[in-house]
């Protein structure tokens, strides 16, 4: 079956780099890095947008239910890369945030001939994992038009669950098929067709608002601090004992002391501290508070 690619604005040419392999090399970059600054403005354009699905993902961790990506090569690897930040920066359970990608596991290091293009296969991933009304499905695909992906999307409306799709051509067949469009249109590709370039940049900066606006709205943050940030190596402890000392403005061996006390759990730690509590009491009153540390501050009154 032919594919008409002609209408798809990362599909073209762009005439700002059409000379590019005559170019030094440092000449070559700077093309790179002048196309590189409209992703930016692109994802700018959409904030409101963003914003909505933001506050759907939100509304979906309060009832216990999920974010799920779906998409098929470099944007569903990065799909995965952000799920997998999630548990070790915001102390979520790994079900959480859930990557799929067209061709599973395997995909993720490698190409796996005309997964994307298999739709029932989309539909059968997201069934597999039990999606439901209560999550929250994101599309990703730059042409917006990836049958894997579109597949998902018409499974999860069956569902009655919010989907989102984030594309870089306007008016696709994804942003047709979803709840809300996220679409920031950054324009042809240095390297024509190369999506992983512009297109994947634009994805990443828009997946990193989605999951860090909905773990603010969930209370993970604090200030701007990562509070329920999982101590699992050395660097993290430290950087737990740092976010204690930052949050408090305790000394060293305060912000060791509360951390030891509760567990190694920030948040407790930080109510302890401003709180003058135990970690009994603090974890109690965060409990209460949804694990809101303001929350939490303020029926203490220490705040």
């Amino acid at each position: 079956m032919k594919i008409d690619l002609s209408q798809m604005i990362t599909e073209g040419r762009n005439p700002a780099s059409q000379n590019i392999d005559e170019l030094s090399t440092e000449a070559m970059l700077r093309v790179i890095n002048e196309e590189d600054k409209k992703v930016a403005l692109a994802v700018e354009a959409i904030v409101p947008q963003i914003a909505q699905v933001v506050d759907a993902i939100t509304r979906a961790f309060r009832r216990g239910g999920r974010l799920i990506y779906c998409g098929a090569g470099t944007s569903g690897r990065l799909g995965i890369l952000d799920a997998s930040e999630c548990p070790p920066t915001f102390g979520t359970p790994r079900s959480q945030v859930v990557g799929l990608i067209a061709g599973g596991h395997t995909a993720i290091l490698q190409a796996v001939e005309n997964a994307e293009d298999n739709r029932e296969q989309g539909a059968q991933d997201v069934k597999a994992i039990g999606l439901s009304a209560d999550d929250v499905l994101v599309g990703i695909a730059a042409s917006g038009r990836t049958p894997y992906v579109l597949g998902a999307l018409a499974y999860a409306k069956q569902q009655g669950a919010f989907t989102a799709a984030l594309s870089c051509n306007p008016d696709s067949p994804m942003s047709q098929a979803a709840d809300i469009a996220l679409t920031p249109v950054v324009g042809p590709e240095v390297v024509t067709g190369s999506s992983r370039m512009k297109a994947g940049t634009a994805q990443k900066l828009v997946l990193n608002m989605l999951t860090t606006g909905a773990m603010i709205r969930s209370g993970k943050v604090y200030g701007n601090l990562m509070v329920d940030v999982e101590a699992t190596n050395q660097k993290l402890v430290q950087r737990q004992i740092n976010i204690v000392r930052q949050a408090t403005d305790c000394d060293e061996e305060r912000a060791q002391q509360a951390l030891a006390a509760c567990g190694g759990h920030c948040k407790t730690a930080i109510v302890m501290v401003l709180a003058n509590l135990d970690a009994e009491q603090a974890s109690a009153l965060l409990s209460h508070s949804q694990g809101f540390i303001r929350q939490a501050l303020q029926a203490a009154g220490a705040h």
